[in-house]
């Protein structure tokens, strides 16, 4: 990421000076963009990371044929993991459990904070559905257990069992557990899983960089004016307010 580093670089340049707001002209730094030179490999091995760590393996497959940038992982496993993915999302995360376990035992098997989350996941299900007597006696005999052995367990389950004291779930304190934003929160979290158990990067690197741009330019606005991205969807250069 050029410009991070252009930032980076002008921050440290303006602290050796004078205390005084610098002004940065467009044409100067424009002019500093265009100095740097940044490989096309490294940008299509960046598109690749994210294609590959967010599952879209068909457009994976058709950006390896048209730039050949090799993906770090076989593409056939993406499917598999977002298999397991989809069904978390769609609530089938019974389902979801034999899909990991038929890709690696090991991933639940090592990491029993995925596993309970999983389980609390089929317990919000079983709530959903009205399944108040089959919610109970799952809480007690898979839950439970672990609750006892964990405190921070035994807190969200017993958040989570708390849904099953309102008569309309939808409205009540704890619905957000009912969300669509929870289904999502426990797929991403097996989906890091998956990567991390394919010594892959749990998380793509375009987002943490665009972070660190973000960053970059607060540090570099206390200390100068200059033409800075808002709109990281356009990277459009706007100039600082007279």
């Amino acid at each position: 990421m050029s410009l991070f580093w252009i930032v980076i670089r002008q921050l440290a340049e303006i602290e050796a000076m004078a205390t005084s707001k610098k002004v940065i002209t467009r044409e100067e730094w424009e002019k500093k963009l265009n100095d740097v030179k940044i490989r096309k490999e490294d940008m299509n091995k960046l598109v690749m990371n994210f294609l590959v760590t967010e599952g879209y393996v068909d457009a994976a497959e058709k950006f390896r044929k048209e730039s050949g940038t090799e993906p770090d992982i076989d593409l056939g496993t993406i499917t598999d993991r977002m298999a397991v993915k989809k069904a978390v999302q769609s609530g089938n995360v019974e389902d979801a459990i034999e899909k990991v376990n038929d890709l690696n035992p090991e991933i639940l098997d090592t990491n029993p904070q995925l596993f309970f989350h999983l389980q609390q996941q089929r317990l919000i299900e079983l709530i959903r559905n009205g399944r108040v007597e089959e919610a109970l006696e799952f809480a007690q005999e898979e839950l439970a257990p672990r609750g006892e052995e964990n405190q921070g367990f035994l807190e969200e389950l017993e958040r989570t069992v708390a849904l099953l004291a309102f008569e309309d779930v939808s409205n009540c304190p704890l619905g957000e557990l009912l969300d669509m934003s929870q289904r999502l929160k426990t797929a991403s979290e097996v989906n890091a899983a998956i990567l991390t158990s394919q010594s892959h990067e749990k998380d793509p690197k375009l987002p943490s960089l665009l972070k660190m741009l973000i960053w970059a330019q607060n540090q570099l606005e206390e200390k100068a004016a200059f033409p800075r991205i808002n709109d990281l969807s356009t990277a459009v250069l706007e100039d600082p307010p007279v």
